[in-house]
């Protein structure tokens, strides 16, 4: 959750700052948030699992 909030408020600047393309970025990280919810499926979790890093409080 907390790499999304990020990577959402990271393009958000960036499509301020740089081309509006970024927001691309924003929508693809909140169409990965609301499927995870209903699925619980989170390929950033399983990566972050695969590199050791541990599980959260979310999924």
């Amino acid at each position: 959750m907390r790499i999304a909030g990020l990577l959402v408020l990271l393009s958000l600047g960036l499509s301020v700052l740089h081309s509006e393309y970024w927001l691309w970025l924003t929508a693809f990280v909140g169409f990965n948030l609301f499927q995870a919810s209903f699925t619980g499926f989170c390929p950033l979790a399983i990566i972050l699992r695969r590199l050791g890093v541990g599980t959260g409080p979310a999924f």
